[in-house]
């Protein structure tokens, strides 16, 4: 089904696309599509994050240690961003922090989840707070002309979210 979008992007408009065009250039049935998907929002949301996932797993970014996951995901969400140059023109100008911005806040819960926190610390709005910044400060990077190199641009992401990171830690 995302392969399906894929193609036929390149060929319409996004709001143009109905579901029975995905299933039909799937070759599966509606009813199909339906059994994975709510409407073709979620289908695209679901292959942003699955690009996003497969991108930090090809670049074998570290998740050693607190201090490597944090950067290991800013510079994914920098070469996501560098990276959607080849998709389909289109994608390049909708909003991805929808689906973007969950697969970040779910790899800030599981890192969360292995740290003690000050009491009354919501994980989750640390969690959005944190992928909030990260993906705002990866956006502006990825918009700047003569942008600085991605990796350079992590580390400057990571000494600005680590603070946020560190005051919920107990």
């Amino acid at each position: 089904l995302m392969d399906a979008l894929v193609s036929l992007l390149n060929t319409k408009e996004f709001d143009e696309i109905s579901i029975q065009e995905i299933a039909d250039e799937a070759t599966l049935n509606r009813a199909t599509f339906y059994l994975h998907y709510p409407d073709k929002n979620a289908l695209l949301q679901a292959m942003s994050a699955a690009r996003f996932r497969n991108l930090i797993a090809r670049r074998g970014l570290s998740f050693s240690d607190c201090d490597g996951a944090l950067r290991a995901i800013a510079l994914g969400v920098c070469d996501y961003l560098a990276e959607t140059t080849g998709c389909p023109s289109q994608l390049t100008r909708m909003p991805l922090e929808g689906s973007i911005i969950p697969v970040v806040e779910n790899m800030f819960l599981e890192g969360s989840a292995k740290h003690a926190m000050k009491p009354g610390t919501d994980p989750e709005m640390l969690a959005t707070a944190a992928a909030w910044a990260i993906f705002g400060a990866a956006r502006r990077w990825y918009q700047t002309p003569n942008r600085i190199p991605a990796e350079e641009m992590a580390a400057r992401m990571e000494t600005l979210v680590k603070p946020i990171l560190l005051s919920a830690s107990a």
